[in-house]
């Protein structure tokens, strides 16, 4: 179990979860739906097997890429600790049981799951033909907050697709800047990224841009539900950290970059979720 943890770098679930609660708390203190501790666990575990299936997946086909790369030889395939072959046999176990557990929580999250299922795994394909992978990347984990809605609430509905295009961009955004790392890589493996296209300086103002619209997507909904002084903080927060990444990397020094994509956009991701959470908790049973 380890090995396989080590494989799909599960601690990088922290990204896409927190968002996964915000959309499934938004069913239910928005709607009629009533909160259920077994449709909560459901979730969470549709959240493991999707995340799992995408991410060995991607460590599946990118092998022999990951073998020429100094940064990604130590990967566990590459490195000989999981096999080709096991890592394959993981993706399509969690992918069995990511389907199977969407039939036990409604009719539209079961015929969708294919969908995502494709959109999740397509991924691993892109950098080979496109330079927007890292937009197909954060479409990816923007289904978090929708599905996770709609495993509540069967239906569809604006706020928590604001909350999936904020997904979208901030992966997105924050992806072009770990890509950073690979821009020579890329070139001479003739594989698709921003900063292979674009070049550092311009990457980074890509970037910059696509986390602008993302705290713009979580500054909207404001405007179509009520909230509190604790989801400001939640969104100043977000925000703030959005920043700081942007100033932790410059064109003349990409030494920071591990530091901006996982530590400060998991504070990110976890204090915002935290922040929406309480303030859905205290407004639906404390009238705050």
């Amino acid at each position: 179990m380890k090995k396989y943890f080590s494989l799909v770098l599960f601690a990088h679930s922290i990204f896409a979860l927190p968002f996964a609660m915000i959309g499934f708390f938004l069913g239910v203190t928005t709607t009629d739906n009533p909160f259920n501790w077994l449709k909560l666990v459901l979730v969470l575990l549709c959240m493991v097997f999707a995340r799992n299936a995408a991410m060995a997946f991607n460590r599946y086909l990118d092998r022999n890429i990951d073998a020429k790369n100094p940064r990604t030889q130590m990967r566990d395939i590459p490195a000989g600790k999981v096999s080709a072959s096991e890592a394959l046999t993981f993706v399509i176990i969690n992918c069995i049981l990511f389907t199977v557990t969407t039939f036990f929580i409604n009719s539209l999250c079961f015929y969708l799951s294919p969908i995502a299922l494709f959109v999740v795994l397509f991924y691993s394909y892109t950098k080979r033909f496109t330079a927007l992978c890292h937009l197909v990347l954060g479409l990816g984990l923007s289904l978090a907050p929708i599905g996770a809605y709609i495993a509540v609430t069967g239906m569809f509905n604006l706020v928590p697709v604001l909350y999936s295009f904020a997904v979208l961009f901030w992966v997105s955004g924050f992806d072009i800047i770990y890509a950073l790392q690979d821009e020579d890589f890329d070139k001479g493996e003739k594989l698709h990224s921003i900063p292979a296209a674009l070049g550092i300086k311009n990457a980074l103002n890509l970037s910059v841009v696509l986390h602008i619209l993302s705290a713009t997507c979580v500054i909207v909904p404001i405007f179509f539900s009520s909230f509190s002084w604790v989801y400001y903080i939640g969104v100043a927060f977000f925000c703030t950290m959005l920043i700081y990444q942007h100033l932790l990397v410059k064109p003349t020094d990409i030494s920071k970059v591990n530091r901006a994509f996982a530590t400060t956009n998991g504070y990110a991701s976890v204090v915002f979720a935290i922040c929406f959470l309480l303030d859905a908790f205290l407004r639906t049973y404390y009238n705050f």
